[in-house]
């Protein structure tokens, strides 16, 4: 192992993360009209300084500095003496220069007329900037569903990237604040892979049309299998009746929002117990509530695996309370004991200050055992 590869170990360094699509080969599609002036260039330069050598018995660094400043037409002048014969071989890369140069801002003006290339590069940005997000949700299909379903998730600070066919996506997610998104349709292969869907954590699909939301599920699965992605994503959609949810949940879905049957429940939660249903809400979707529950992975990596839960100490240290243990195959507990294990890849579900949980995520993360438990 190099010296550098132990530091950038030792710092917890990461390359910087690539796009599955990196759109070089249609970059290099716009950029090819540029080849021939390029080519022109080079052969200019290499013809005017074999000649200025010849006729004139420059030194090569004179030879390819008269080339250039004649080649630009800068207007410079002669850095020593020319003959008649290197005056008009100097006309003749003149008129080059020019011909040239005229070809290339019209190649250039045709490019970006034509707009292919501006929105190449900025869809080369996005998908640089989609890499480095994990466990993000990706999002199919803008309508009035991802417009709240959008605010909702930024309002909590979860990643995610919007996936439309729409050719104005660009602007409407401009207008929506949408951090991150893909022009395609979402359940094509090149736009799983252009938003990251491997490092992603689950995928929404919330579609007016039942066939859109079945396409969706099904390729997901399939891109899954074929991709060797070691774990589940957790699947939402929509449905518009129960023959349709049904058919949703046998395809892989892991949970199906249907809009007259979430409104039935919400009514009547309201009317049975009103005073225990705003609480909930404030509780679980009031950002600014003091009160926080979250569920939190333990890596591989983390101090906590193979320790007891009282052996922990994190109400003592972060004031907070583990109610549930999900462990990796994800076998749930709840209101575990204190003799518990902590296995890796498992969550805890915690409950506390919106400090204490933070604090409690930055510990779970480190390596080594936190400072104040050296001697517990």
């Amino acid at each position: 192992m190099t010296i550098l590869k132990k530091i950038q170990n030792l710092l917890h360094w990461e390359p910087t993360p690539s796009p599955e699509v990196s759109l070089s080969d249609e970059l290099y599609i716009q950029l090819k009209p540029f080849q021939l002036p390029l080519i022109l260039l080079v052969m200019t330069m290499f013809i005017g300084t074999i000649g200025y050598i010849i006729i004139d018995d420059f030194s090569l660094m004179d030879a390819i500095f008269q080339t250039g400043i004649t080649f630009t037409t800068v207007g410079f002048g002669e850095i020593a003496p020319i003959s008649n014969a290197g005056r008009m071989f100097t006309i003749t890369l003149i008129i080059m220069g020019f011909a040239v140069f005229s070809m290339a801002v019209g190649i250039l003006v045709s490019q970006v007329n034509s707009g292919e290339l501006t929105r190449l590069i900025k869809e080369r940005r996005m998908l640089y900037q989609i890499a480095r997000l994990k466990n993000h949700y990706v999002i199919c299909y803008h309508n009035e569903y991802t417009i709240e379903v959008g605010k909702s998730l930024r309002e909590h600070h979860i990643p995610f990237v919007v996936i439309d066919p729409s050719t104005d996506i660009d602007v409407i997610a401009k207008e929506q604040k949408y951090p991150y998104f893909i022009q395609g349709e979402p359940h094509t292969e090149l736009s799983m892979l252009k938003a990251h869907l491997s490092s992603a954590k689950g995928v929404i699909t919330l579609s007016n049309s039942i066939a859109d939301n079945i396409a969706m599920i099904a390729s997901i699965r399939l891109f899954q299998k074929e991709h060797f992605v070691p774990r589940d994503y957790f699947l939402i959609s929509n449905a518009e009746n129960k023959s349709d949810e049904e058919k949703l949940l046998k395809l892989g879905a892991d949970s199906i929002v249907t809009p007259a049957k979430l409104t039935a429940e919400r009514v009547t939660a309201m009317a049975a117990r009103p005073d225990l249903e705003n609480f909930m809400e404030e509780f679980l979707l009031n950002i600014d509530n003091p009160i926080r529950m979250e569920e939190v992975f333990v890596p591989k990596y983390s101090w906590l695996v193979l320790k007891k839960l009282k052996e922990t100490h994190l109400r003592e240290m972060a004031n907070v309370s583990i109610i549930g243990v999900r462990n990796k195959v994800g076998n749930f507990t709840p209101m575990p004991k204190g003799d518990m294990l902590i296995t890796s890849d498992s969550k805890l579900l915690l409950v506390g200050t919106n400090a204490g949980v933070s604090y409690t995520k930055k510990l779970i993360e480190k390596r080594e055992k936190p400072e104040e438990l050296r001697f517990a």
